[in-house]
């Protein structure tokens, strides 16, 4: 019998005791389970699938062989061979139809193939056998669901994709993963009310579920936003079960800050074909290599194109972590001794905050990859602008809060197509006034598309030109606008397409039209580089006031209006006087190459000294402690609010609602003071 590798001689009389019992049939299947555990254990994948197959051929008369040949796929599967695995998972539900695991497996193995068809098909014919209540077919059904949920979502299959999960809520309300997923799918179809409650689904249920970013679109509620952040921190992340040697978290090394370059650690799954890709590449070739050493842990889709290998050349080294699990990444950068560790992602798809837990550098800084706070217990500060995070407003952060004089960064080296398509092309009437939004749908909320109604109806003369989103989406928002008194042809969408053909065609439109709560920001600069543009208005919470700083930062801060009536007089004003319009695209034009928003060499050198600021910090034991007091309580409170409203309380009513639920709160259970809203007199 041939050996494999790293095979010991243990391992090798494990198996074969097993495979004689096997051949006389004196194995049972428990001990069957038991030796292919040994042998897995030992990392002996293949081992274990053949001493199944050996079973299986001289027992196939055992009464539950079918779950014999279930094991006998997660070997094959884990030893490579997905065929084999397919094929034993449909033999196992041939002879035993009403065992109900194969069919999971066997829709992501098909999944992983490319038949996705099929795969659902395997989750719903789980659906269907699943009608007896009790606890282990609910589960089963449950994960047929969700599983199907996942992958329709990822087709653009959303009202499919929404069905299965409401279907799960109904059943089992509390699944937080599930709400935050139907939320965010409700989003992006336009589906008004998004949180929409039912007589088995609360809204404490929903709101309780929502994900940070999906509550960015949602309510500008920024103490909310801060306890929303810390309260998934504390369920999806938590405290590590073990930390990184000592030495990883090193003391301060004066001589070395003095003499050595600062090493400067970007963590992002987007640095590449991405919004923050395109912004962040000018930082990374732009800093100052006689004093910093910059590094980039990848953490994105396996993919290579243009803005990747620009990043990877422009960086002293790349790190691709994908293949890492949490803690070897970590180990990874307290190896490289980063010094300050930025989180380009957030709480944003493909995220590895757990990484981020372990502490592998002695400064975690929070930047750009997520508009808002981490309210997590190692994220120390979060890097804004007088704008975005004004004075006093700090109490809805975790982190201290570090300032340039425009947070956002951009590429002066973006490539535009050179051809420029005519309206025609667009599908955009020539004469007409084109108001634009070229945002995500999932940024669209029914008070914007209010707003956005009243501004068609008086200039009689636009449309609005709006990023596509599914074709059952695009028929929805023409009928809210029908709803609104708006002709559904006035609303035409712009297919997706590469980014610099869409940077081209945006001198097309007239005027952006900025959303609310979730403002424009990457796209914000697009359009203002392109001049074209954009009438903003700021809330309180960060994702509401990017724009804001932009337009200011661009040179054109009048179009940053005080509230929301401000900022539907002042669109109308501009669709009605071409002149004044015009004024204000000459004026983009002429500034762009020396404004603030496109200044990458002043951001840099600014960010730098703030990267300098923190080691200072470090050096003499004044690292900020994130504040995390009574944020549990602020969780509590915000999930009977309702959310959809907020944006429209003043300043002082908002500060007012959560102080008075804070004295509610107290009356009954004593709460500590904080340094946000609640010092009890």
């Amino acid at each position: 019998m041939t050996t494999q590798p790293n095979e010991s001689e243990t391992a090798l009389a494990l198996f074969q005791a097993a495979i004689e019992k096997s051949y006389s049939r004196k194995l049972t299947i428990a001990d069957l389970f038991t030796a292919a555990a040994q042998l897995k254990a030992l990392g002996l994948d293949r081992r274990a699938a053949e001493l199944y197959k050996h079973w299986i051929a001289f027992n196939a008369d055992d009464p539950v062989v079918y779950a014999a040949y279930f094991n006998f796929a997660t070997a094959l599967a884990d030893s490579g061979d997905r065929p084999g695995a397919i094929n034993a998972l449909r033999e196992a539900i041939r002879i035993q139809p009403d065992f109900q695991p194969p069919y999971i497996n066997l829709g992501r193995l098909l999944e992983d193939s490319g038949l996705v068809g099929a795969a659902v098909a395997q989750w719903m014919a789980l659906v269907e056998r699943t009608a007896a209540v009790n606890g282990e077919s609910v589960a089963h059904k449950l994960s047929a669901l969700q599983q199907t949920g996942r992958v329709l979502e990822s087709l653009n299959k959303d009202e499919a994709a929404e069905d299965a999960l409401r279907q799960i809520l109904e059943i089992d309300p509390k699944r937080q993963e599930v709400v935050q997923h139907w939320i965010a799918l409700r989003q992006r179809q336009c589906k008004w009310p998004v949180v929409l409650p039912s007589e088995r689904v609360s809204l404490a249920d929903l709101a309780n579920g929502i994900s940070s970013l999906s509550l960015a679109n949602h309510a500008d509620d920024p103490m909310f936003q801060l306890a929303k952040a810390h309260h998934y921190e504390k369920r999806s992340i938590g405290r590590p079960k073990r930390g990184l040697p000592e030495r990883s978290l090193r003391a301060a090394e004066p001589k070395r800050a003095r003499k050595q370059r600062l090493r400067i650690g970007y963590v992002s799954s987007d640095l590449r074909e991405h919004a923050v890709g395109f912004a962040m590449t000018d930082v990374l070739e732009s800093h100052d290599r006689a004093h910093f050493e910059i590094y980039a842990y990848y953490c994105g889709i396996a993919r290579n194109d243009p803005t990747r290998e620009r990043i990877a050349a422009a960086v002293d080294r790349w790190t691709d972590i994908n293949g890492m699990d949490d803690e070897t990444a970590a180990k990874k950068i307290a190896e490289d001794e980063i010094d300050i560790l930025v989180d380009l992602n957030g709480y944003t798809k493909d995220a590895r905050t757990k990484v981020f837990s372990l502490r592998p550098a002695p400064i975690i800084v929070n930047w750009f990859g997520f508009p808002g706070t981490m309210g997590s217990p190692y994220h120390h500060y979060i890097i804004a602008d007088p704008v975005i995070i004004p004075e006093g407003a700090e109490i809805y952060y975790s982190e201290k809060v570090a300032r340039l004089a425009c947070y956002q960064p951009n590429d002066r080296k973006r490539v535009v197509a050179p051809q420029r398509p005519t309206r025609v092309e667009a599908g955009l009437p020539e004469d007409a006034f084109v108001y634009c939004s070229l945002n995500g749908m999932q940024k669209l909320t029914a008070l914007t598309f209010d707003r956005w109604a009243r501004i068609l109806t008086a200039v009689a003369d636009s449309v609005l030109w709006l990023l596509t989103g599914t074709e059952q989406t695009n028929a929805r928002v023409r009928e809210e606008a029908k709803a609104r008194g708006v002709a559904p042809e006035r609303i035409i969408f712009a297919e997706k397409m590469a980014n610099p053909h869409h940077l081209a065609r945006y001198p097309l439109a007239d005027l952006f039209l900025d959303n609310f709560p979730y403002g424009a920001h990457t796209t914000a600069a697009d359009s203002l580089w392109m001049g074209v543009p954009i009438v903003t208005f700021a809330g309180r919470s960060f994702a509401s006031r990017v724009c804001a700083s932009l337009v200011r930062a661009a040179g054109v801060g009048e179009l940053a209006c005080a509230s929301a009536e401000d900022y539907i007089a002042l669109a109308i004003e501009l669709g009605k006087d071409r002149r004044k319009l015009a004024g204000l695209r000459d004026r983009l034009a002429n500034v762009r190459e020396t404004s603030l928003l496109f200044d990458t060499p002043r951001l840099v050198g600014d960010l730098e000294t703030l990267y300098r600021d923190m080691w200072r910090d470090y050096e003499s034991g004044e690292l900020p402690r994130p504040d995390l007091r009574n944020l549990d309580i602020y969780h509590e409170i915000g999930l009977d609010l309702d959310l959809e409203k907020i944006e429209l309380l003043s300043d002082a009513d908002y500060r007012a609602l959560y102080q008075r639920k804070l004295a509610e709160w107290d009356a009954a259970y004593p709460i500590e003071p904080d340094a946000r809203m609640w010092r009890p007199r």
